[in-house]
């Protein structure tokens, strides 16, 4: 069966301004995904809201990350601007942004066309001198901006500056002993050397610990509340075990998901996609209190038993009783070497722990670090390795 060929010339236009929009919004679409998409309205009934809506949805979005800001590019583009609750205006050539609905930025910019550059100044004319004592660069600004509100450009270029942050773990001495030209003296080694000699002593062996970097255990929380947050966390933790491969990564929301094979990939944005597929709680509600007993249970024995670091990745906005939250965190506390938590809703000045889940894990954690910006970031690994 051959599958049938988009008709409609004022449709069509509008769906192929749609996925220009998506592509600008910073979305991996090629030209097949266009022809996907006109083939897709063909086959269903345009007359249809939901069916309109699930079958480009289908065609266009390949990673749960993206259903978001599909949801709002959706909403805003084929809206009905005469007010009519009929499926009728799909077929309006004109949409006009709505005045009252928040978007991210992402989508807010790629709405507008890109507007020209300027023409640069005529040789002769020299640009007038800028004292750049109190400015910052625009390096310095995308550190310090937040990732829910960076454009597709700017989380493009965080995501390569999260590739180069020095991540290195610091190394621990373990109870193995290995052979070292300085150290305490290998007395059994020394003395069978003698043996095979005749009883002539030659040399003296040493032997010192062996020392293998600290293990970082990461619970990335992937709640519809912390969005783009946990994908730069994602990435953050694909740079910390990258090289050296010490630690574990759970992701939670509704249940909890060990995702630590997958994210060892060597290509970080293959090993998020099938992070995405293995997944299946992402931008879902929250049951940290469920999902921290989960762990403690199934993996704290397995995963902490050489003394890790455990990353708790969380805003602590929780669904379910925070005297669950409170003795699991405890419990977790007493099994590793330190808690960190890392809270984006630090990065609010006026952060109040007000919520109950909030107050319910503050008593138990060593440390409560905001993790929203490259800033953050940079700090954290400048953390890990002075431990």
């Amino acid at each position: 069966m051959t599958r049938p060929e988009p008709t409609g010339d004022v449709l069509a236009r509008n769906v192929v301004h749609f996925v220009r929009l998506l592509r600008r919004a910073g979305l991996r679409l090629g030209p097949g995904a266009l022809l996907d998409a006109e083939r897709a309205v063909t086959a269903i009934d345009v007359m249809d809201r939901d069916q309109f809506y699930w079958a480009l949805h289908a065609v266009l979005i390949q990673h749960r990350a993206d259903h978001a800001l599909y949801d709002d590019a959706f909403r805003l583009f084929w809206r009905n601007p005469m007010g009519a609750e009929s499926a009728l205006s799909l077929l309006l050539p004109h949409m006009t942004t709505p005045a009252k609905r928040t978007v991210s930025r992402r989508l807010s910019e790629a709405w507008h066309a890109p507007k020209p550059r300027p023409e640069a100044p005529p040789p002769e004319v020299k640009p007038p001198r800028v004292d750049t004592f109190l400015a910052y660069s625009e390096d310095e600004i995308l550190r310090r901006r937040d990732f829910d509100q960076m454009s597709a450009d700017e989380l493009a270029q965080a995501r390569r500056l999260v590739r180069r942050l020095d991540a290195q773990l610091p190394t621990i001495p373990t109870r193995r002993m290995a052979a070292a030209r300085r150290g305490r003296i290998d007395a059994g080694r020394t003395i069978r050397e003698a043996m095979h000699n005749h009883g002539q002593l030659l040399r003296l062996y040493r032997r010192e610990h062996r020392s293998r970097p600290l293990a970082v255990v990461a619970l990335c929380d992937i709640s519809g509340s912390m969005g783009r947050y946990s994908e730069m966390l994602l990435r953050f933790l694909h740079v910390l075990h990258a090289h050296r491969g010490a630690g574990h990564v759970f992701t939670f929301a509704t249940h909890l998901t060990n995702v630590t094979r997958v994210l060892r990939h060597r290509e970080v944005d293959r090993a998020l996609t099938m992070v995405g597929n293995e997944v299946t709680d992402w931008s879902s509600g929250t049951r940290l209190g469920h999902c921290l007993r989960e762990f403690n249970l199934r993996w704290s024995r397995r995963v902490l038993a050489s003394g890790a670091i455990v990353l708790l990745v969380t805003d602590g906005l929780d669904r379910d009783d925070t005297g669950v939250l409170a003795a699991e965190a405890a419990r977790l506390r007493r099994s590793c070497r330190k808690l960190i938590w890392l809270n984006p809703l630090l990065r609010y000045a006026g952060f109040e722990p007000k919520a109950g889940g909030v107050r319910a894990l503050l008593p138990n954690v060593d440390e409560h670090r905001p993790v929203h910006d490259l800033a953050s970031l940079e700090a954290l690994a400048k953390a890990l390795r002075g431990i």
